[in-house]
C-alpha cells in the first residue's frame, strides 16, 4: 500500500461517510439508509439505551477497543460509523476477508504517525483475521494508538484471541424485531432524500410487517428487498401481496453450517428432544433440514440421546435410532427428512432416563480417584495350566445353577453402587427386579454363614 493509499483511508468522519444524494447512482438503499447517529438506531435499546454503558462512552469519548456480535443486519457497522461520527475520530475501515498482515502494518504505521488523532480502526467479521493477524493489533490496542472496533457474527470466546477479546468491551447485539425492521422500512419507502420517496411507491403497514418477517430480523436484506420490488414497479402505486410472493419463495433461512447456527440449533433440537417436546424438536429438526444441514449428522445425534437420554426407559429407543441412521443413508434426502422426523418423534416422546450416563460418569469418576481394583481370584480365567496353578477361577459360582441366576457372590474386591434405575417406562421393572435381586443375594449370604457356624468340617 502507497503512502497516498494509507492517508485516504483516514479522513473526518463526514469525509469518509458522506451523506448519499437522493437515488445515488450504485449506492444501496441499505447504504444510504444508515443511520447518521446513535440516536437512529434502532431495535438495540439494551445496549443504547438511556443510561446504557455504551452510550454513556461514547458521550464520553471515552472508550477503548469495543467488540460487537451480532447477526447480520443488526446494525454492528452502523453502530461502529455513528460512533465515528459523535466522537469526531478518523474512521479506518478494514474488512478481515480481503485484508492482509501487510495492510494492517501500513494502517497501524499511519495510526503512530499521527498520535494527536484519535482513530478508530473498524475491522468487519473480525472473526476472519487468524490468529497472527489478531496478535499484531495487541500492541497498538494496548497503547491507545487505535480504538479497535471489531464487528462479528460468530462467538467471540470461540473466534477471537483471548488477550485481544480481554482488552474489549464487548456488545451483543440481537436480531431486529419485525415491528422495528418494518418501521425503518416505511422510513426508507417515504423518505425522498436517503430513500425510495421519489419513486411514490407505496406499502400498508401490513405488507411492510410481511416483507419484515421474511427478513429474519436482518434490516439490510429486508432494505435490499424493499429497494428490489419498488424498483421493480412500473410507476406510482402500491406494493401488493402478489408483489412479495416471489420474494416469498426464494426466503433463506439463516443456517451456517459449522459456525454458530449449526451449533445452536442442533443444541435446541437436543434440548427439545430431551425435554419431551416433540413441536419444538420437529421445527428445529425442520430448520436444520432448510437450512442444509447434512442429515447424517442429524440422525448421528438421534443415536446419541437414544442412549443419552433416552437409554433403559425405553430399550426400542437405540436400535430404532440406528436404523433412522442406516436408512438416511440409504434412501437420501429428500425422502429420509420422513426418517429424520419418525425417529425424532419417537424420542421426542418416549419416557427419558440417564441412568447409563450417569452410572458411567459415575464409574470414570471412581476409576479416576480410588484404588484400581484387581480382578478377583474367582473372577480370573483359568485358561492354561499357569493359570489353574495359581487358583485363577477357584470357588467360581456358575450363575445359571442359582435361581434367576444370581449366585450371590461378589464381582468386585470392593463393590461400589454405579448404577440406579429410574422408575420411568420399562426400567421400573429393572429397579424391581434388582431390588428382588439383592434380597436373593442376601439370603444367600446369610445362609453361608449359618452353613459355616455349623460343627463339622469346613471347606
Amino acid at each position: 500500500m502507497s503512502s497516498d493509499d494509507q492517508s485516504e483511508l483516514f479522513s473526518e468522519p463526514d469525509a469518509a461517510m458522506p451523506e448519499a444524494a437522493p437515488g445515488a447512482a450504485g449506492r444501496p438503499l441499505a447504504v444510504r439508509m444508515r443511520p447518521r447517529a446513535l440516536s437512529e438506531v434502532v431495535g438495540q435499546d439494551h445496549i443504547l439505551g438511556p443510561g446504557s454503558l455504551l452510550a454513556r462512552l461514547v458521550a464520553q469519548n471515552n472508550f477503548g477497543s469495543l467488540l460487537f456480535y451480532g447477526p447480520p443486519g443488526s446494525g454492528k457497522t452502523s453502530i461502529a460509523e455513528a460512533i465515528a461520527r459523535e466522537t469526531r475520530s478518523r474512521f479506518v475501515r478494514v474488512n478481515a476477508v480481503m485484508s492482509n498482515v501487510a495492510e494492517l502494518r501500513d494502517v497501524l504505521g499511519v495510526a503512530r504517525r499521527a498520535p494527536g488523532a484519535r482513530t478508530i480502526l473498524f475491522i468487519d467479521e473480525l472473526h476472519r483475521f487468524n490468529k497472527t493477524q489478531q496478535d499484531l493489533l495487541l500492541p497498538d490496542v494496548e497503547q491507545g494508538v487505535v480504538r479497535l472496533i471489531g464487528a462479528t457474527t460468530h462467538n467471540p470466546g470461540f473466534y477471537v484471541n483471548p488477550p485481544l477479546l480481554s482488552r474489549s468491551h464487548l456488545f451483543r447485539l440481537e436480531p431486529l424485531s419485525t415491528d422495528a425492521v418494518a418501521g425503518v422500512l416505511a422510513v426508507a419507502l417515504a423518505d425522498a432524500e436517503r430513500g425510495l420517496g421519489g419513486l411514490g411507491v407505496t406499502a400498508t403497514a401490513q405488507i411492510l410487517s410481511e416483507l419484515a418477517v421474511f427478513c429474519d430480523g436482518d434490516l439490510r436484506r429486508a432494505l435490499n428487498a424493499l429497494e428490489v420490488i419498488a424498483l421493480g414497479k412500473a410507476g406510482p402505486s402500491a406494493i401488493t401481496v402478489e408483489d412479495l410472493a416471489l420474494f416469498a419463495r426464494e426466503r433463506r433461512i439463516r443456517y451456517d453450517a459449522d459456525e454458530d447456527e449449526h451449533y445452536d440449533t442442533i443444541s435446541a433440537f437436543i434440548k427439545s428432544c430431551r425435554g419431551s417436546d416433540p413441536d419444538a424438536a420437529m421445527y428445529w429438526l425442520a430448520k436444520m433440514l432448510a437450512g442444509g444441514e447434512d442429515p447424517r449428522f442429524v440422525a448421528r445425534r438421534i443415536v446419541i440421546l437414544a442412549s443419552e437420554d433416552v437409554g433403559l426407559a425405553d430399550p426400542n429407543a437405540l436400535p430404532l435410532a440406528v436404523a433412522a441412521h442406516h436408512a438416511v443413508d440409504f434412501v437420501g434426502l429428500p425422502e429420509a427428512e420422513l426418517t429424520l422426523a419418525h425417529a425424532t418423534l419417537y424420542i421426542a416422546t418416549a419416557p427419558k432416563s440417564n441412568s447409563a450416563t450417569l452410572a458411567l460418569g459415575e464409574a470414570h469418576r471412581v476409576l479416576a480417584e480410588e484404588p484400581v481394583q484387581a480382578v478377583p481370584e474367582h473372577l480370573r480365567d483359568k485358561g492354561g495350566q499357569a493359570s489353574k496353578r495359581m487358583g485363577h477361577g477357584k470357588g467360581y459360582r456358575y450363575s445359571h445353577d442359582f435361581p434367576e441366576g444370581v449366585s450371590g457372590q461378589d464381582y468386585m474386591e470392593r463393590p461400589v453402587r454405579l448404577y440406579t434405575p429410574k422408575t420411568a417406562g420399562a426400567e421400573s421393572a429393572i429397579a424391581e427386579r434388582l431390588k428382588r435381586w439383592v434380597g436373593l443375594k442376601d439370603s444367600m449370604s446369610i445362609r453361608s454363614v449359618k452353613k459355616l457356624a455349623e460343627p463339622g468340617p469346613r471347606p
